[in-house]
């Protein structure tokens, strides 16, 4: 069973940033699972969503005097270059998970290439989830530039590509032939404009294989026991996505699932113990 960090360990830390990586790491997870858009001067930069979240970071200050485009905070990223990005706060605490969260407050959003110098060194995976939609026409781009961060750190080897948006699953099948590649899926996505054209109905499994899934990564609540089997079958290993509560990581690891995502990592090394 794989312990995946849901960008990073987003229940003990602020997500997506360094430090709470560095910690995760600390932790010890199998893969750490992340989030890459592009910014307006081409740099794969880590946040959830395609534009800034009040909920994961805050405004500290222009980039510049004056700046029309400031506040950032609600902006798309795609909008905004580097420089703007760096001076946003994503150490803050999530109210989400306002109990077991510690804030690492002046925290900036990191860039692809600095999780990856990071990560070289440590005997760990990474699950970079590329972050578009069907309206997206950049999708070749953002996958391109992220693969050149992974190559430039000669990570690619240990690194899968991820997307709700299926396409995302064909550009990477060009680029790394031999790579792996996740299907994201959640009821909202079940129609062919997020499935690069497949239809759901002629079978979940069957569709992400013919997009160019190596694995499917389904929403928990998706998740039986002949989802698991069916995958297998198809030489797909199932990734669940998000568990947290205990009783039920023990269920997905009865299912036969192949791995796990988790905001807390820690529990699942206890099931795992136990």
């Amino acid at each position: 069973m794989e312990i995946q960090g849901h960008r990073g360990a987003r229940g003990l830390w602020p997500e997506n940033t360094i430090p709470g990586f560095v910690r995760t790491l600390e932790l010890g997870v199998d893969v750490l699972e992340l989030d890459v858009a592009l910014t307006a001067d081409g740099v794969p930069v880590l946040h959830h969503d395609q534009a800034l979240r009040s909920d994961t970071v805050r405004d500290r200050g222009p980039c510049r005097p004056k700046d029309p485009l400031y506040p950032y905070v609600g902006r798309p990223i795609r909008e905004l270059t580097l420089a703007q990005i760096k001076t946003i706060d994503a150490g803050i605490r999530h109210k989400r998970f306002a109990e077991t969260q510690t804030p690492i407050p002046l925290t900036e959003v990191p860039t692809l290439a600095e999780v990856c110098e990071l990560v070289a060194p440590h005997d760990v995976r990474l699950a970079v989830e590329i972050k578009t939609d069907p309206s997206w026409p950049e999708v070749e781009t953002i996958t391109t530039s992220t693969v050149k961060v992974l190559e430039s750190y000669g990570l690619t080897e240990r690194s899968r590509l991820l997307g709700f948006d299926w396409r995302v699953l064909g550009v990477a099948r060009e680029l790394l032939p031999g790579g792996e590649r996740v299907a994201l899926v959640e009821p909202d996505t079940l129609d062919p404009s997020w499935m690069a054209g497949r239809d759901p109905a002629g079978g979940l499994v069957a569709a992400a294989a013919r997009a160019g899934a190596t694995m499917i990564s389904p929403n928990r609540v998706m998740v039986t026991p002949e989802l698991v089997v069916a995958a297998h079958d198809q030489g797909l290993r199932v990734v669940v996505w998000t568990v947290n509560d205990p009783a039920e990581m023990a269920r997905h690891i009865a299912f036969g699932a192949d791995a796990i995502v988790t905001d807390y990592p820690d529990r699942l090394r206890a099931v795992l113990g136990r």
